[in-house]
């Protein structure tokens, strides 16, 4: 149920969306729509839009033609019931959610809304009404929460993709224990009209699919500026530029050792050990950090002002209907009582410290590797002591939406009791791209298969990208600024990242230009000479870091096109036609290394 083999299959004729649509509804019959479900669009309703899609050629074109979703049951869809896995508040939307739109316009095609923990408040998916789902591997142990019925829906094939929500977790627990990607975009990035909230000024919409190829699918139709939604939020230029993702070098922050937590669950421990070793094989440098001041913002959202918002968000409701909202919830979101305005304050300024005390962990690290979660408790655990445990699964996820950062949550294999673990990719805002493509490496690495299918993950594309670098240029460096020559730094100290190391193509003389401190060569485009071209190093560089650099190059240098080997083109520094007077004609030494060398 993975998209590329959907529409794999749509191309070659052996799948139809109608047909798939029709093998969904013959499975959900034979399973009970309960407890993965709470409402599902009537299986006419999907035929017709299986059959009207077919038959319309224009449609198979669009981005996500015939994929089959799910959404939690706190997005609005016209027509259908939105109950928050709260029965007394059901009401029929009369518009649909922003973001489902979005998807429904996209081609694709909503199978239905799925269970939760109430009011989205938990990470254990088993305050609802509903019934609860379990893991896909084991019936005794939680799916997670707060979206539990979507990650499931996902894990057993009934949906290629489906939407949650994630205010503290809720998107990336229920995928590690569920084998699934789960992406939780920086605040902002996917619209939030038509959602419930939680907590308004922190949820975001997240997505759960079973690959990182898949989810950047996704997050490419869902996301968007949306006018109507406050908190929607445009990408600076430079913003989130993350150059580290297309490089094989690459550093990323693991907490220190006696920092981690998992609870004496040993197995979690040796996973988590494996993950980072694993990410070190693929070219990371692993970074300690201090965990502390993360772990305080994290005891913000639920030990501080926070929890007020909880109740903002359904005070009318809770007020004249107490006795229908689930005890543990009810408790939670009442603790709202405790806080007042001058409270709040002290919150902001709280956040703000630690905020300021956390940006030089991203000085040294390009990104965070993170259990997704210390443990796995089982159902019968959780409903013994439903707040500590809830608690603990927080421990590693709670505080990022907090400190605005974005993450992807990937499978990182299987304990020996059979259940899967995962980690996190945690970074700066916007740079959701760059973690996918680096989550995809370490997924391929540490998983076998997909979701709750024996689905080979290998057999399925990896995650690659027309513009993988957003946010970035990539520059060609042809003399000084080469690596290990005397003005690299000022790439590096502007965080730009060596991609390649290549050539021209055949049209390019090189000069070492004359009375340059320190010695400087010059590029000059050459139409029609035929060469072997000239050794060129390509450095993706963060848009807003450009302007700076190009103040520092002196004339005769000037910046323009460069044509490589390969036939593509990158941004780079050609000499002006009359900066090689009484320069010497270097082409014959193919580089600037060759001739520094010789020369000595």
């Amino acid at each position: 149920m993975d998209i590329v083999s959907l529409e794999c299959g749509y191309r070659d004729g052996t799948m139809t969306p109608s047909a798939v649509v029709e093998r969904i509804y013959a499975e959900i019959a034979r399973a009970g729509e309960r407890p993965v479900w709470i409402t599902l669009v009537p299986k006419d309703e999907n035929l017709t839009r299986g059959q009207m899609l077919e038959a319309d050629q224009a449609a198979h074109a669009l981005p996500l033609y015939g994929i089959p979703f799910a959404v939690k049951d706190n997005f609005d869809v016209a027509g259908l019931p939105t109950t928050a896995a709260c029965p007394a508040f059901s009401h029929v939307a009369t518009e649909t959610a922003t973001v489902v739109q979005k998807l429904l316009d996209a081609g694709a095609i909503l199978i239905g809304k799925t269970n939760m923990d109430q009011f989205a408040t938990g990470l254990v998916g088993t305050r609802t009404p509903y019934g609860i789902c379990s893991s896909v591997f084991h019936p005794e142990y939680i799916a997670g929460g707060s979206s539990s019925g979507s990650a499931v829906a996902v894990a057993l094939g009934w949906a290629s993709f489906s939407l949650g929500t994630d205010t503290a977790g809720s998107g990336r627990v229920p995928a590690a224990f569920n084998q699934l990607v789960g992406l939780k975009p920086t605040r902002g990035r996917v619209s939030t009209s038509g959602l419930l909230p939680a907590c308004r000024t922190l949820d975001c919409v997240s997505i759960f699919t079973g690959t990182c190829a898949d989810a950047a699918r996704v997050f490419a139709v869902a996301r968007g500026f949306d006018a109507a939604d406050p908190y929607s939020r445009q990408q600076l230029p430079g913003e989130g530029a993350a150059p580290w993702s297309a490089t094989s070098v690459f550093r990323f922050g693991v907490p220190a050792k006696e920092s981690l937590e998992f609870f004496g669950d040993n197995a979690s421990a040796a996973s988590y050990r494996a993950a980072v070793e694993s990410l070190i094989e693929l070219g990371g440098e692993a970074i300690e950090f201090d965990y502390a001041p993360f772990r305080e913002a994290a005891s913000l959202l639920y030990k501080g002002p926070w929890v007020a918002e909880r109740f903002a968000a359904i005070e009318d409701f809770l007020a004249n209907n107490p006795e229908t909202v689930d005890p543990t919830v009810d408790a939670i979101i009442r603790c709202a009582d405790e806080y007042d305005a001058v409270d709040a304050f002290k919150g902001a300024y709280a956040l703000a410290e630690l905020r300021r005390t956390i940006a030089a962990v991203w000085e040294t690290v390009d990104f965070l590797l993170l259990p997704t979660t210390p443990t796995h408790y089982t159902i019968e655990q959780v409903m013994a002591s439903p707040v500590e445990l809830n608690t603990n699964l927080g421990f590693y996820t709670n505080f990022v939406n907090l400190l605005d950062l974005a993450a992807v949550a990937v499978p990182a294999g299987f304990k020996p009791n059979g259940l899967p673990f995962g980690v996190t990719l945690v970074g700066t805002a916007f740079t959701d791209d760059g973690l996918l493509l680096v989550a995809d490496r370490l997924h391929r690495r540490l998983a076998k298969t997909i979701g709750g299918s024996a689905q080979k993950l290998a057999v399925t594309p990896p995650l690659t990208s027309s513009s993988p670098l957003e946010g970035c240029v990539l520059m060609a460096v042809v003399g000084a600024h080469l690596s290990g020559q005397p003005l690299n730094w000022q790439l590096t100290e502007r965080k730009a990242r060596l991609v390649a190391s290549t050539r021209t193509n055949g049209d390019y003389r090189l000069y070492a230009l004359a009375n340059t401190t320190p010695p400087k060569p010059g590029l000059v485009y050459a139409p029609g000479l035929g060469g072997e071209g000239i050794e060129i190093e390509v450095w993706a560089m963060p848009e807003d870091t450009v302007g700076s650099f190009l103040n520092l190059v002196p004339p005769p240098l000037a910046l323009g096109t460069i044509r490589l080997a390969d036939g593509s083109m990158v941004k780079g520094f050609l000499c002006e036609p009359a900066g090689i007077e009484g320069a010497q004609e270097i082409t014959h030494f193919s580089g600037w290394r060759k001739f520094v060398s010789r020369k000595a």
